[in-house]
């Protein structure tokens, strides 16, 4: 029997080309830039601009891949979706799944980094910040998507002018001499050189620095809800990457340039609110402050509203319960939400058992969460070109690709490598003095001596996570079948 919610109602393309741009950089500029860069700076030192630089390019090209998927067939669920119709049902059961998990690890991760930030004004307990941040952002997803845009556009409106302003600020105070005397553009190759821990730093660097990059595929989810996807999708991804890099690359540098980057590194909290501190604006430090606290509920945002169309695009694959197709009088999918916020809920119970250690050890898993979903979409585009081309042998597909990704086919298997050096990357941090792995071994000398946080841990679950969603996938196929 058909679903009547579904019969009445269907989101609606509200969404507009401004909406999504913001989007898409709203789920990029977070914690992993205004937080997680000062574990980068530790481990790579100024070469750590040369970590985002290359991360960026394969994101870049990941993205582009996702790109010409859904401007081809723009629907909800995006990556689910391809996978789902293109390479099989496991597939699209596994891809849709392991997105919605990283997107519930992402918000636990920014609602726990919520709390740290408040802790340079006033030390309130974390748990009480996350829940009261959960509780309002879930009410604002549970109305009509317009009203999400423009919420989710001003508030990525903010800590994107406010990245632009503390650049321009940072350059003003360099050029002009008046950001004291350890600020200099010796800073970046005058405290050990431009790689003070050699390069293998630069490299380790990229098992944190790709955190940052999260968010980019989210553009994805808007296609379903966009005003005139086929412009719309691939000026927002065009415009996305250039932005997205010059933020990185120019907001690192600068805050390098102001201050030696081990003194950066060594600071707590964001170190793009330590550096201001560290050279006496102590009003540029606040105002910086209350803009990271707006960018993590901004990636809070954006994640809440993707995962209310993943258990929807789910639940029409018959991969989750048809329940979360359900949408309310304002077109959004409110069951799905609603659960994805009791789920992060329940997450942030880690803030009652290990305050301390929470962010990176959240940070470590939903790295290896998002490495393994940019994989899935190089996999699923290799699977949708190779399914478009038969067809159009074939004669059944005449429309053009709209926004083909370049290089194809090697393209793809680049980025495959490079996702599977990342999780050697991971691997690899649990042979630090007193790692993970180093302990299993019984090791007594570490193997790599960079301060790298040990992340081992996420890599060698992903096995068990793989093997957990098939169990589920197959049980669930097995509940499916008709009673003889």
């Amino acid at each position: 029997m058909s679903d009547p919610h579904r019969q009445k109602i269907h989101l609606k393309r509200t969404l507009k080309s401004r909406h999504i741009q913001m989007l898409g950089l709203g789920g990029s500029i977070g914690t992993g830039l205004f937080y997680g860069s000062g574990e980068a700076i530790a481990i790579a030192g100024p070469a750590v601009l040369l970590s985002y630089f290359i991360g960026g390019v394969f994101i870049y090209f990941v993205m582009r891949m996702m790109g010409e998927m859904i401007t081809q067939e723009p629907v909800a669920g995006s990556l689910s979706h391809f996978a789902y119709r293109y390479w099989g049902e496991f597939a699209g059961f596994f891809a849709g799944w392991n997105s919605w998990f990283q997107y519930i690890l992402v918000g636990i991760a920014e609602l726990t980094v919520i709390g740290i930030y408040l802790d340079h004004w006033l030390p309130v307990a974390h748990w009480k910040t996350a829940f009261t941040v959960l509780f309002i952002i879930t009410c604002i997803n549970l109305i009509t998507v317009r009203f999400f845009g423009e919420f989710e556009f001003w508030f990525a409106g903010i800590k994107v002018l406010a990245v632009i302003g503390m650049i321009i600020f940072g350059a003003l105070l360099i050029i002009t001499g008046t950001g004291g005397n350890q600020a200099g553009l010796s800073n970046l190759w005058a405290h050990g050189g431009f790689f003070p821990l050699g390069v293998g730093g630069s490299i380790m660097a990229l098992a944190v620095v790709m955190f940052s990059f999260g968010g980019a595929e989210f553009i994805g989810f808007t296609a379903a809800e966009a005003e005139k996807p086929e412009i719309t999708i691939p000026k927002a991804i065009k415009q996305f990457m250039v932005r997205i890099l010059v933020f990185y690359l120019a907001a690192m540098a600068v805050i390098m340039i102001l201050n030696p980057w081990d003194n950066v590194a060594s600071g707590s909290g964001s170190p793009f609110v330590t550096v201001f501190d560290a050279i006496g604006i102590k009003s540029a430090a606040n105002i910086v402050n209350l803009v990271v606290i707006t960018a993590a509920i901004s990636v809070f945002n954006s994640g809440a509203y993707a995962n209310g169309r993943l258990l929807m695009s789910l639940a029409e694959q018959k991969n989750a319960p048809r329940l979360f197709a359900r949408l309310n009088h304002y077109s959004v999918p409110y069951i799905g939400i609603i659960f994805s916020a009791l789920c992060t809920g329940l997450g942030l119970g880690l803030n009652y058992l290990i305050p301390d250690g929470a962010f990176m050890r959240i940070l470590a898993i939903v790295t290896t969460a998002l490495a393994t979903c940019w994989a899935m979409i190089v996999l699923a585009q290799l699977k949708f070109r190779q399914h478009y081309e038969e067809a159009r042998i074939k004669g059944e597909e005449k429309r053009p690709l709209i926004f083909k990704s370049p290089f194809y086919p090697y393209s793809n298997y680049l980025c495959l490598a490079f996702l599977g050096g990342l999780f050697v990357l991971m691997l690899l941090t649990g042979f630090t003095e007193g790692g993970l792995l180093m302990r299993a071994f019984g090791l007594n000398r570490p193997l790599i001596t960079l301060p790298v946080p040990d992340v081992s841990i996420s890599a060698l679950i992903v096995p068990l996570w793989i093997l957990a969603l098939y169990l589920g996938f197959h049980i669930k196929k097995r509940r499916q079948q008709p009673e003889l």
